[in-house]
């Protein structure tokens, strides 16, 4: 398991971990949340070793094989494929054992190294490898290509796929979805809920960890709090822990100023002074409950829009795609026919690639379209939110001087204090109001991008990946202020959250054209099984008949005539083939014999086949085995139920207690060890589960 220990951990003059303790067991997926800047990623560094605490103590077991996400973009001309494959650090010293085998020449050790790499997975690796990028969104014409071929976004994929195809007992994820579409998102959810190491999630994502996590890490105020369950488990479960810890502090508070009443009137009283002093001690014995004091919410509102053209904007049968500079175009999307009315909440689904953001560029204005018409009701104004916040934003200039520009391009005369008092309620103060724009992260890039669309006034917004950067309490801020304009959106993400909230209808784009999509986002995540399933099919007949075309090739060429050369070259393949033949034949040896690769290999190299009484012997080695194998999960699950068992009984016995109506000193006693009754509940029901899930899988192999 993973224990952090009282850790302390600076940056600068910044504390961001102070005297930190968590505890992470094997098999558990958890979220890490906060706001940014809190000190996640500080914290991942930590664990990968990347920086060095400044006090305490974590461990980690040493044999615990770690992956995550590179955050260099890769710059090598290797095949998509063959980037991948080479993550799997395990497949990696297969093959190494394996050459220096076939180098020495020793046939134990070539049979060894075969059954290494077969434990390894290397005779499926390159179909594991095409199915992690296929289900990111490459396609097969895509596989072979070279990783500089792509752009910075697929780029970032391929790191992803790389980190899922090494073989981890942790893995940490920091924002995993940013560079994803919803489609990819649905099978990347599906993979790491079948992933059966220890996760560790960074993202702002609230369907994502619900659907993911069963464990949330909050850090807050330099502590790390550890709750037993997802995102919205956690919402709930703070919420009331929060009340309750307000009521508690009410209640005190009420307390203390009584007795300090009756301490100022009579402590001056003889006849009274014994009491007072009395009263006195109780106030300096007294435990005081904390003040619940959380940070400010982040709350915005988008202007009233001057008017409200219907419809807004009219498309018949248009075209849109780019133009490269020497006049060639490329249509992306086309025989567009549609209307936008004023009001409407418009959420645009669709694989990357397929023409969401170049149909937004090019409502924006920002592209010209290839063909058809474009028709803006009069009045139109558009607020556009880029994908990339650079492509709006000067990163030399700051958000005043931004705002400064914005304002003349729209004619309005505004003060400097006027600019900076907007600026301020999108959390620009003090002195970041002058400071560049490239030196900021992109969680305030994006607010600032979203400040400049509020302060135009506009009624048509244009929002493509808007939540890319912004954290939790932001987003929920924007979807508050998108439900109260009264506008019309149209919307590109794939935070479902965002799309449920706001967005009343859908329109698909896929193969070159717009349709309506009929049915909600959980339709669409069905939609996409059925698309990927389909691709899958597609994939393998096109691979099956590939196959069968070399080999008509390969058996139209052996009946040919030989000449001297022809005959070198079978020679050649029929050795070729040989070789192929023993390396599939050690294979299926490795397999047939997992619990017993050497007895295997020596009768596999002796010749005889295996009796009746070995097969016994066989079988009972396999059942003692697994009894072995299973004997400490089964321990560990009757431990926990009997903890949990223990748990239950003490918890009904303080629920008993708290009808008695106890004082409001007892009251915070049985409110404390309540909470840490219900995370240690959390805590073993997890363990119980991953027990029985381990047995579930020794069974079914």
């Amino acid at each position: 398991m993973i224990t952090l220990t009282d850790i302390v951990v600076r940056r600068g003059t910044k504390v961001l971990l102070d005297k930190a303790n968590l505890t992470i067991h094997p098999g558990e997926k958890a979220s890490l949340i906060g706001r940014n800047g809190a000190g996640k990623s500080t914290l991942f560094a930590l664990l990968t070793g990347g920086l060095t605490e400044d006090g305490g103590e974590w461990y980690m077991p040493k044999s615990w094989r770690l992956a995550q996400v590179a955050q260099n973009m890769p710059e090598t001309s290797d095949s998509a494929t063959d980037f991948v494959l080479a993550g799997d650090t395990r497949l990696a010293e297969a093959n190494e054992r394996l050459a220096q085998a076939e180098a020495s020449g020793d046939g134990e050790a070539l049979g060894m190294a075969y059954a290494d790499l077969a434990d390894a997975g290397g005779f499926d690796a390159q179909s594991r490898a095409e199915t992690l990028l296929m289900g990111l969104g490459f396609s097969v014409a895509e596989l072979a290509n070279p990783v500089n071929s792509f752009s910075g976004g697929w780029r970032m994929r391929l790191q992803l796929a790389r980190a899922l195809m090494c073989p981890a007992d942790l893995m940490l994820l920091d924002e995993p979805t940013n560079h994803l579409d919803l489609d990819a998102l649905v099978w990347l959810e599906a993979w790491l809920k079948r992933f059966e190491g220890t996760l560790l999630i960074i993202s702002h994502d609230r369907e994502f960890l619900d659907a993911v996590t069963r464990v949330t890490v909050s850090l807050d105020n330099a502590q790390l709090t550890r709750f037993g369950g997802n995102y919205s488990t956690f919402e709930e479960v703070r919420a009331q822990q929060l009340t309750l810890q307000q009521a508690a502090f009410s209640k005190q508070q009420d307390r203390i100023a009584h007795l300090q009443h009756f301490i100022d009137r009579f402590k001056a009283k003889a006849s009274k002074a014994k009491q007072a002093q009395s009263r006195v001690k109780a106030l300096e014995r007294m435990e005081r409950v904390a003040q619940v004091i959380t940070s400010a919410d982040f709350t915005f509102e988008f202007k009233e829009p001057a008017s409200l053209p219907n419809p807004m904007i009219t498309i018949r049968d248009a075209v849109v795609g780019y133009t490269a500079e020497d006049g060639t175009q490329t249509p992306i999307v086309q025989g567009i026919t549609r209307s936008v009315v004023a009001g409407q909440r418009i959420g645009l689904l669709g694989a990357n690639g397929q023409g969401k953001s170049t149909l937004v560029k090019t409502i924006a204005g920002s592209l010209k379209a290839l063909g058809g018409e474009f028709t803006q009701g009069k009045g139109l104004s558009v607020g556009y939110f880029a994908q990339q916040e650079l492509d709006v934003l000067h990163v030399q200039d700051s958000p005043l001087e931004h705002m400064v520009g914005l304002a003349k391009s729209l004619g309005i005369n505004a003060r400097e204090q006027e600019l900076r008092d907007f600026l301020g309620s999108f959390r620009f103060i003090g002195d970041m109001v002058g400071q560049a724009v490239g030196t900021m992260s992109g969680g305030e890039k994006a607010r600032l991008v979203l400040a400049m669309v509020v302060y135009q006034r506009p009624n048509l917004l244009l929002l493509d990946e808007p939540t890319n950067h912004l954290d939790l309490t932001t987003r929920e801020a924007l979807a508050m202020a998108l439900n109260s304009f009264s506008g019309t959106v149209m919307l590109v993400s794939h935070d479902r959250a965002l799309l449920r909230s706001v967005c009343d209808d859908f329109w698909l784009i896929a193969k070159g054209s717009v349709s309506e999509f009929v049915g909600d986002l959980d339709d669409y995540q069905v939609y996409l099984l059925d698309e990927a399933k389909r691709k899958r099919e597609a994939a393998n007949a096109e691979n099956a008949a590939l196959a069968k075309a070399k080999h008509k090739a390969a058996t139209q060429l052996s009946g040919e005539a030989d000449t001297s050369a022809d005959a070198q070259a079978k020679a050649e393949r029929d050795a070729q083939a040989a070789a192929a033949a023993e390396v599939a034949e050690a294979a299926a040896a490795a397999q047939r014999a997992s619990q017993a690769q050497a007895d295997a290999m020596a009768s596999k190299l002796a010749g005889p086949s295996t009796s009746q009484a070995d097969k016994r012997r066989e079988q009972a080695a396999k059942r003692q085995a697994m009894a072995a194998q299973t004997k400490p999960l089964q321990q560990t699950m009757s431990a926990a139920e009997a903890a949990m068992a223990a748990l239950e009984s003490e918890r009904e016995a303080l629920n008993s207690a708290l009808l008695e109506l106890p004082s409001a000193d007892k009251l915070a006693d049985i409110g404390k060890r309540l909470k840490r009754i219900e995370e240690e509940l959390a805590c073993n029901e997890a363990q119980w589960l991953a027990a029985s899930e381990a047995i579930d899988a020794l069974v079914a192999q």
